[in-house]
């Protein structure tokens, strides 16, 4: 007797990618290749204050991934969202919300966040994907206070996005 169908399985990568880094990028990658479809969620977040507006952060990431898609053959997209994850995840299809951690202290939160999830939807499963060796110190946070010091983000960054957040560092801070 044959098998029914496997349905595919559906991801949902969550974050404000402001901006999108090489880390997020491994994360997309890596997550890619045990899925059938990553949906990449750019996250509103305005309480953060964010460098790019929403628009361009989803047009960076589209971009950033671009290369992903083509060389492994996944089906990434990237869509932005508002509002609760569970239910973005929900609408997108997806079985699993895909998480990076970089130290103990993204284990402490996505911990408390996965449980919070859970309740909300107990049919969404957390995945949680190691930051690989080199991108495991890398963050957001850190890109744009070394940007906007005048360092060196270009490992950390792809090209595009290193452009783009190297014009934003000039347009903020004319004199320098």
């Amino acid at each position: 007797m044959a098998e029914p169908p496997r349905q595919p399985r559906a991801g949902v990568y969550p974050g404000t990618f402001d901006p999108v880094t090489n880390g997020h990028l491994d994360i997309i990658g890596r997550a890619a290749r045990i899925l059938d479809r990553l949906v990449v969620g750019v996250a509103m977040n305005a309480g953060k204050g964010p460098m790019f507006p929403l628009e361009e952060r989803v047009e960076l990431v589209r971009a950033e991934v671009a290369p992903i898609a083509a060389r492994t053959g996944a089906v990434i997209e990237v869509m932005p969202f508002d509002g609760l994850l569970v239910q973005f995840a929900r609408e997108a299809g997806a079985q699993v919300i895909v998480r990076g951690l970089r130290a103990v202290t993204d284990f402490d939160y996505e911990f408390q966040m996965a449980g919070m999830n859970h309740r909300l939807d107990p049919e969404i499963e957390p995945v949680f994907l190691m930051a690989s060796e080199g991108n495991h110190f890398i963050s957001s946070r850190f890109v744009r206070e070394i940007a906007g010091l005048g360092g060196d983000i270009s490992s950390f960054v792809p090209r595009l996005t290193l452009e783009r957040t190297l014009a934003r560092v000039r347009q903020r801070n004319p004199g320098n």
